[in-house]
C-alpha cells in the first residue's frame, strides 16, 4: 500500500512564498515522475510542475519563474517551493507521483493555498 502525505499549505499574502511537500510512504522501491496539480473552484484540474527520476522538470507558463519543484529520493519525497505568489495561484494542490515498483499512480489528499492581502 502506498500513501502520500502532503503538508505545507496555507494563507500568504501576494508576493510571499510556501514550500510544499509530499511525501510517500509504504513498499515503495523506485519512483518515476512526481509532479504537482492544482484545482480552483470551478475550473479543471490542471498541472503546475512535474520532475522525472532523472530530474528533468517541466512548469505551467503561469507559474515558470516563481515555482521551483524538487524531490529527495532517498525520502521519496517531492517538493514545490512557490515564490511571488498570485491571487491567481489560489487552488488546492494536489501531489501525483507514478510509482515504477511496484507500478502504479498514487495522489494526495490536497492542500489548500490561498492567497489574498
Amino acid at each position: 500500500q502506498v500513501q502520500l502525505v502532503e503538508s505545507g499549505g496555507g494563507l500568504v499574502q501576494p508576493g510571499g512564498s510556501l514550500r510544499l511537500s509530499c511525501a510517500a510512504s509504504g513498499s515503495i522501491f523506485s519512483i518515476n515522475t512526481m509532479g504537482w496539480y492544482r484545482q480552483a473552484p470551478g475550473k479543471q484540474r490542471e498541472l503546475v510542475a512535474r520532475i522525472t527520476s532523472g530530474g528533468n522538470t517541466n512548469y505551467a507558463d503561469s507559474v515558470a519563474g516563481r515555482f521551483t519543484i524538487s524531490r529527495d529520493n532517498a525520502k521519496n519525497t517531492a517538493y514545490l517551493q512557490m515564490s511571488s505568489l498570485k491571487p491567481e495561484d489560489t487552488a488546492v494542490y494536489y501531489c501525483r507521483v507514478i510509482v515504477g515498483t511496484p507500478l502504479g499512480a498514487y495522489w494526495g489528499q490536497g492542500t489548500q493555498v490561498t492567497v489574498s492581502s
